[in-house]
């Protein structure tokens, strides 16, 4: 008669850390579409605006950075359609900002279920992501009123950069969420950090300029490993698919931008997998530290 593996136990639970990490997650998909729904739902719960503030929040945001760079400051820089480049951008980095930062808190936002029943914790990572794509919607729509009223009319191949360029951020914002929210069980100074590290996402991607600026002024060295940070490909994938269609003169383009992107993607995708190692490794303690 053999014994049951070491990772077995009675009633057929699961020693925590010894399942298959992200797969398993596709075994609760139910449990994934309630926790979605419940943060999408109790977002704005006891709001008189509600989701009109999905709407209010990266509007005020637009405001602030097109009066300041673009009026005052002059960061146009011949940019033709400034207020589309520098929204077409925004919520690129707003999407990924939101899903970095609320998936790290995830696991202590969490720790009432966490410490209470089994579950493969990276559902709540996982489902803060899907969350903040939701937001990312509602401004996604505000750019869309915006392109079609200055007659857009992207191609194709434009339109597939939107769908890799969100692939890349948010697999990106999962794995940098599991890696730091594990850590953030036993750390909580790793939510600090990230808070830190979301204030240059901005500066760090062609967000508020172009990127001829980094590449007349910086070695090409620098420039390509400027070029395959993951945000920065699909910022200008964004901008190629709502902005670029909307210009009227010839507009320089990065050189290998779907290269750049599939750098970026290879970089996201391995960052995952050490976030999801990071995450099984500390996975056992998550009860005793909540």
């Amino acid at each position: 008669m053999t014994s049951p593996a070491p990772a077995e136990v009675e009633h057929g639970f699961s020693t925590p850390g010894s399942g298959r990490g992200i797969l398993d997650v596709f075994g609760y998909r139910y449990l994934l579409r309630l926790l979605v729904r419940k943060g999408t739902q109790t977002r704005y719960h006891g709001s008189v605006l509600g989701w009109i503030w999905s709407y209010v929040k990266p509007a005020a945001q637009f405001l602030i950075y097109y009066l300041v760079l673009g009026v005052l400051l002059n960061f146009t820089r011949g940019i033709e359609n400034f207020a589309i480049y520098l929204f077409s951008g925004i919520v690129v980095v707003n999407v990924f900002n939101e899903a970095f930062s609320n998936a790290t808190k995830s696991i202590v936002n969490n720790k009432a279920l966490v410490k209470k029943i089994y579950l493969p914790r990276e559902l709540f990572p996982i489902a803060d992501v899907f969350i903040a794509f939701v937001h990312f919607l509602p401004q996604l729509a505000i750019l869309m009123i915006a392109v079609l009223a200055t007659g857009w009319a992207p191609t194709a191949v434009q339109i597939a950069g939107v769908f890799f360029a969100l692939l890349i951020v948010l697999t990106m914002a999962l794995a940098l969420g599991l890696l730091f929210g594990a850590i953030n069980v036993t750390f909580r100074d790793a939510q600090n950090l990230v808070e830190i590290m979301l204030m240059f996402t901005t500066w760090l991607s062609p967000v508020l300029y172009s990127f001829t600026v980094v590449r007349d002024k910086a070695p090409e060295w620098l420039f390509n490993l400027y070029m395959m940070n993951p945000l920065t490909s699909a910022v200008e994938l964004f901008h190629s698919a709502f902005w670029l269609p909307t210009t009227v003169n010839p507009v320089e383009r990065p050189p290998h931008l779907w290269e750049f992107g599939a750098i970026g993607l290879v970089i996201a995708i391995v960052l995952l997998l050490v976030g999801q190692l990071v995450f099984r490794k500390l996975e056992g303690r998550f009860a005793q530290d909540l």
